[in-house]
């Protein structure tokens, strides 16, 4: 079995939504501080002895939460479409992320989404 090694950055963003067709509250224009948490795991070390520089990794959640930092999502593609739940969010999340990190030996493995401070939504493709 091959060595596995995961590592996990977190960032920030604020946004605001509007949750369609949802009988409550949340039907109404209300944003979140949303807490993002990345996960890779990675298969081989480089020369230095790292998996995967946490620069590159942090550097990719933060540009990616910043698209969506101080805006409104059901303005943004896709939540023009689909609706911006949390659940939604941290696919997206995760398929960005996957985009621009992903290697033959490193793959984001979860998302971790923070609506507040004692919700959240982990999304990943494992079986």
């Amino acid at each position: 079995m091959p060595a596995k090694y995961t590592l996990t950055v977190l960032t920030d963003f604020a946004s605001a939504h509007t949750l369609r067709d949802y009988p409550g509250d949340c039907s109404r224009l209300h944003g979140h501080n949303w807490k993002l948490e990345a996960e890779v795991q990675a298969t081989a070390l480089d020369k230095v002895g790292m998996a995967v520089d946490f620069k590159v990794i942090k550097r990719a959640a933060r540009e990616i939460a910043g698209e969506l930092d101080h805006r409104y999502l059901n303005e943004l593609e896709p939540f023009t479409r689909l609706n911006p739940t949390a659940e939604h969010i941290a696919a997206y999340l995760f398929a960005r992320l996957a985009e621009r990190l992903n290697t033959e030996s490193v793959r984001v493995s979860a998302v971790t989404l923070w609506e507040t401070e004692r919700a959240c939504v982990r999304y990943s493709e494992e079986a």
